[in-house]
């Protein structure tokens, strides 16, 4: 559990961990490629696009021209287009170079004229008209040469367009990839919920068919895990209720041996027995706590000296408590919690065992810890599972394994966890780790 905490708060810190982050990520990449190679595409084309739209500006004036003549011939021209006779010298071939654009353009309109046609370019480096003589037409057909632009700036109206286009094209994918990981976040956060031994409420079946078949069958599992939990609480709860008459009628019959020694001896059997039995129905307690909440440090401090004046016998017991009077506990659940863990470093531990309370900062810590043997790093695992005994010559003194899972149980229903570890000079240490709200939840 605190392992799974450690990867959320890692999570939050690193956006693009998430399954929306790497969506988004995936979506602005693509559509970035996608619009930068559109746009390239486009620039590239557009010296095409120009000096074909000019080509065919140009054949449909010189096509006007020439049949304006051969119609109407009396009527004259516009003042831009004129025609003059083929009169040697006339239109000479011997002009400067033109630029490669217009050298282009006069390539691709001699391609669409007739066989044969002469074009020539006047007005030198910047030509400013076009000549153009056709086979069998004994006259020139002088025309103005539309100078051909050259590409805009890349921040051009074009530009500002993609722009836009792009920004909402981002913000409705990284909108659908939202509602696409919003199902499986809110599944997520009920495995956690699940994993913690919090009750989980079954989560609504939407998105995907694959993810809709997932939440169904995480709703299956939480179900019948209930089920199974809630039928070995009431068959615990039965066991237990049915054996507290036998032992107080077999304790009453105990008092009233003669002999000491085997009177003193089935006294003690009786209420290591009994002792189990309310193990079983605290473990079974699946109510809400309606206990007041008290402070943990003075209920701590108490508990620690009615521990130390009830068995002097008992290991030392130590307080650091350092929490302040915000850190408050339902008083049944603290109580419970505290008698288990103390009741656990006595039978197991070494003294001193010593109580700590800290404040942090995501809440509280409360922690017991003695300074006994501790458990092997395997067995940390299964210490806090139920009816589990790490050692098996434990079990015919009053210890039934659930010690550690009842403290366990009633810190997750607080909404905590339950951290166990060794020392580093040995003895084990429970940590129970508790939010800054815990005094008001079920346990």
């Amino acid at each position: 559990m605190a392992t799974y905490s450690c990867r959320t708060a890692k999570a939050m810190r690193r956006p693009f961990d998430s399954l929306f982050g790497r969506l988004a990520l995936l979506v602005v990449g693509v559509l970035l490629l996608a619009h930068f190679a559109w746009f390239a595409l486009i620039r590239l084309q557009r010296s095409e696009w120009q000096a074909r739209y000019a080509v065919e500006e140009t054949m449909f004036l010189i096509e006007a021209v020439r049949q304006h003549v051969e119609r109407t011939p009396e009527q004259p021209l516009p003042s831009r287009v004129k025609v003059v006779p083929d009169t040697p010298g006339v239109a000479s071939p011997a002009d400067p170079p033109v630029p490669p654009p217009v050298e282009h353009f006069l390539s691709e309109l001699e391609d669409r004229l007739p066989p044969g046609t002469q074009i020539r370019a006047k007005g030198g480096n910047k030509p400013s008209s076009l000549w153009v003589l056709e086979p069998g037409f004994k006259r020139w057909i002088v025309v103005p040469l539309q100078p051909l632009r050259s590409p805009r700036r890349p921040l051009d109206r074009t530009l500002m367009w993609l722009g836009l286009i792009f920004t909402g094209a981002v913000l409705s994918a990284l909108f659908a990839a939202w509602q696409l990981q919003r199902p499986l976040r809110t599944l997520a956060q009920a495995v956690a919920r699940f994993g913690r031994g919090l009750p989980v409420a079954p989560v609504r079946e939407r998105g995907p068919l694959e993810l809709r078949q997932l939440t169904r069958g995480f709703n299956t599992m939480v179900s019948n895990l209930a089920q199974t939990d809630k039928d070995r609480n009431v068959m615990l709860a039965g066991v237990a209720h049915d054996l507290r008459t036998p032992l107080a009628r077999l304790r009453l019959r105990a008092e009233m041996l003669d002999d000491v020694k085997a009177r003193d001896g089935v006294v003690r059997d009786v209420d290591s027995m009994t002792h189990i039995v309310d193990q079983f129905l605290v473990f079974a307690h699946d109510g809400t706590d309606r206990s007041e909440p008290v402070g943990v440090d003075q209920q701590c401090d108490r508990i620690a000296r009615t521990y130390r004046a009830v068995s002097p016998s008992a290991h030392a017991v130590c307080t650091d408590l350092r929490a302040g009077p915000d850190f408050v506990l339902p008083a049944a659940t603290l109580e419970r919690v505290l008698s288990n863990l103390l009741d656990n470093a006595h039978a197991y531990g070494a003294p001193p065992v010593v109580i700590e309370t800290v404040r942090t900062a995501r809440g509280f810590t409360l922690t017991v810890s003695d300074q006994g043997g501790g458990i092997s790093p395997q067995d940390l695992l299964n210490a806090s599972r139920p009816f589990v005994r790490l050692d098996p010559a434990r079990g015919g003194n009053g210890h039934s394994g659930l010690g550690l899972a009842i403290v366990e149980r009633l810190t997750n229903r607080l909404g905590g966890e339950c951290r166990l570890g060794n020392h580093e000079c040995g003895g084990l240490r429970v940590e129970l780790a508790f939010p800054a709200q815990s005094g008001t939840a079920q346990a």
